[in-house]
């Protein structure tokens, strides 16, 4: 919850606009990439660290847009990127310029300057006259309330301007496109970091009102166990090879964080099944949300479906499992039953299929007599490790797995070793 006093009017002590209120929030605006998209920001910091915190999920976006979006010279006009902005301004001699929207433009498009209305967007070689980002945060430093809003004024009327471009003087020439929307079209894929920006916005505003909901469950159960984190989802995503093509299953899908950052990721279509009531709501909040969230970014994601059900009932995995390219089974904590259960229900799986889990199915990475009539050994087994951060429930190191479907191989050792097995010739007697 924020309710902490971030900003402050340091030229009037008595001004409480930016203190909470329970009706009445200090605000400011962003805009987002797409036509008729923005997002109000309140001005206040969580008493947590650890909380939702708005002006830094507001400084996040603002810098992927405009790294992700915007041309070298369309960058140019808002000024430092944070890689040179992020140190401290507060002892520099250089005096603040006075910030007003007419810096930039006004919001009326009839009222931009001539310059803009009569010629393209600035060339590579003109610069920006005021450093936006850096008068931005040196005023969140100085935590001086007017002084950021006046701040995001500007960079909201930059924003605006390449978003709307003004009509050409000629009417019949064609009119200028959203620059952000432009550059969407020019993607071969969503860079990684606009990915990170809306499964993050996404999260907060879905789950993080519900956090205390989810710790009602007893941890670490065959139903209740932690996430994979996104950079870990985003390295099996690159290993298993999905594409928009591709149909990815999570067996167990809790709040559905892996299922839409699969879609978005790649744009294939994701089914999810969670037998827990609360998780599965969430999820569907987190569906409802990151579509919102994609018209807002401009982008498109593949289809997602969740189902609130028992994955060993559910009669939709039994019909999308033989149609499978990657699925996807937390089983850290699931007990030898569970994982029983669902050893049979990969038989189904096509050649070359792939099954991710956190502990393996197979008894033993190498096919012998012993496991010879084990139902899993259709799999090709690889054990991939993963570090500090990768998954919720732990700091620690641990292991996946990487199951393929290779029943070829398998009817061949089979066969060897069945041969072997029979042939008295090949059985070594002591002496």
């Amino acid at each position: 919850m924020c309710s902490y006093v971030d900003f402050k009017n340091p030229d009037n002590p008595d001004d409480e606009s930016f203190n909470p209120d329970p009706v009445s929030y200090p605000v400011t605006e962003l805009e987002y990439p797409n036509s008729g998209a923005s997002e109000k920001f309140i001005l206040l910091a969580p008493r947590d660290r650890e909380h939702y915190n708005p002006i830094m999920c507001l400084e996040n976006t603002l810098y992927t847009m405009l790294r992700c979006y915007l041309t070298p010279a369309q960058r140019a006009l808002f000024g430092t990127l944070p890689e040179d902005v992020f140190q401290d301004d507060a002892s520099s001699a250089a005096p603040s310029p006075a910030i007003t929207v007419q810096t930039v433009a006004e919001l009326s498009p009839s009222s931009y300057p001539s310059s803009y209305v009569s010629s393209p967007p600035p060339s590579e070689s003109e610069s920006t006259t005021f450093n936006y980002l850096r008068l931005l945060q040196r005023a969140y430093r100085k935590r001086d309330g007017p002084r950021f809003l006046k701040v995001m004024d500007a960079i909201n009327t930059l924003l605006r301007l390449l978003k709307y471009p003004p009509m050409p003087p000629d009417p019949f020439e064609p009119h200028s496109p959203n620059h952000f929307v432009d550059a969407v079209k020019s993607w071969t894929q969503i860079p990684p970091d606009v990915v990170t920006r809306i499964l993050n916005e996404t999260y907060q505003r879905a789950v993080g009102p519900r956090v205390a909901e989810l710790s009602r469950y007893p941890a670490f159960s065959s139903t209740v166990y932690g996430e994979l984190e996104p950079k870990l989802v985003a390295r099996i995503i690159r290993e298993t090879g999905l594409r928009a093509d591709s149909l990815f299953l999570d067996l167990g899908s809790g709040v559905g964080q892996v299922v839409l950052q699969a879609s978005l990721h790649t744009g294939c279509t994701s089914f999810g099944v969670e037998i827990m009531p609360i998780p599965a709501d969430i999820a569907r909040s987190q569906r409802e949300q990151i579509h919102m969230r994609c018209r807002m970014w401009g982008v498109t994601m593949g289809e997602v479906e969740l189902e609130e059900n028992d994955m060993l009932k559910s009669t939709r995995v039994d019909e999308l499992i033989s149609k499978a390219d990657v699925v996807l089974v937390n089983n850290k904590v699931f007990d030898e039953k569970l994982n029983n259960d669902l050893k049979s229900k990969f038989l189904d799986l096509k050649e070359g299929a792939i099954v991710v889990s956190l502990n393996p199915f197979v008894p033993s990475t190498r096919l012998s007599e012993r496991n010879l009539d084990d139902i899993s050994g259709i799999f090709q087994v690889t054990e991939r490790p993963y570090g500090h951060g990768d998954v919720s429930w732990g700091s620690g190191e641990g292991s996946y797995y990487i199951h393929r479907v290779d029943r070829r191989g398998y009817t061949e050792i089979k066969t060897r070793l069945e041969s072997r097995a029979n042939n008295p010739r090949t059985t070594r007697s002591r002496r």
